[in-house]
């Protein structure tokens, strides 16, 4: 029986990868890797492979999506294949997919963790993680149309007081990667249209860029503050606050710099 193994990258460089997938790379026939579903802004794929001991190929959304992983499937089928992936894995759908037809052809599969973005943002922002609702991702507007599926999200999970972690778009075989801002002006757009009062100018939001880094920022505040705050290179993403809890609010005081009349939303 053949072998597919997902290892998780972690979120920043190289060296974020654990001991443990290290090892599962060093002894795999073939190493492959993704890095079109999250960036890694200090990866370098040279010292990754020094790492792992062995080339690494790299696949892209094209050979995972439309041709169905068939590369690292018949690679797996006879030996034992690892993929790298940035992050945790099984994230994304598109892995989740992989491992099905892994497991469908008879081929074992299994998975070492890494860092997540989502616990990554949640411990950056000083949130509570039992309180977010539904995650959501806001997606580059393409040729004029909004997709309002992010703007229902967030009014859905603040209509019950819930969190919402909002990933934002990548695109990164065109090295395109939207920042908070960006994502604040498609939100602000989609507001005037519905007009539900979801994301206003006075809607705590927030912001963290390059989580897993050593220098990540996290900065809370409203709206209208959060568009003209300099949150540097990403990846970014961004949180919709619900309902606080008083040591929530004290968190996103002390470690988000948020405003101090925040603490009178708090319960």
């Amino acid at each position: 029986m053949g072998e597919l193994i997902f290892v998780g990258l972690g979120l920043n460089e190289e060296s974020d990868v654990s001991l443990k997938g290290l090892q599962k790379a060093r002894n795999a026939d073939v190493v492959f890797a993704e890095f079109y579903t999250s960036l890694m802004s200090q990866l370098d794929l040279q010292k990754l492979e020094g790492l792992v001991e062995k080339r690494i190929r790299v696949v892209s959304r094209r050979d995972l999506e439309e041709e169905e992983g068939k590369r690292i499937l018949e690679v797996a089928k006879k030996g034992k294949a690892v993929l790298l992936v940035p992050g945790d894995p099984l994230t994304a759908t598109t892995h989740v997919d992989l491992r099905i037809r892994a497991e469908k052809r008879g081929i074992r599969t299994s998975i070492v963790h890494g860092a997540s973005i989502v616990s990554a943002v949640i411990g950056l922002s000083g949130l509570q993680n039992y309180k977010f609702g539904r995650s959501v991702t806001i997606p580059f507007t393409e040729a004029g149309a909004l997709d309002a599926t992010p703007y229902n999200v967030i009014a859905e999970n603040q209509k019950v007081g819930l969190h919402t972690l909002c990933f934002l778009d990548i695109r990164a075989e065109e090295k395109r990667y939207m920042t908070i801002r960006d994502a604040l002006e498609t939100l602000i757009v989609l507001e005037k249209q519905r007009q539900k009062r979801v994301v206003t100018p006075d809607t705590l939001v927030v912001g963290v860029a390059r989580a897993g880094s050593e220098k990540p920022t996290a900065k809370a505040d409203y709206v209208k503050q959060v568009q003209r705050f300099d949150f540097g290179k990403p990846p970014h993403s961004l949180v919709f606050p619900g309902r606080l809890h008083f040591m929530e609010a004290e968190a996103l005081v002390t470690l988000a710099k948020a405003p101090e009349k925040i603490r009178e939303m708090a319960e």
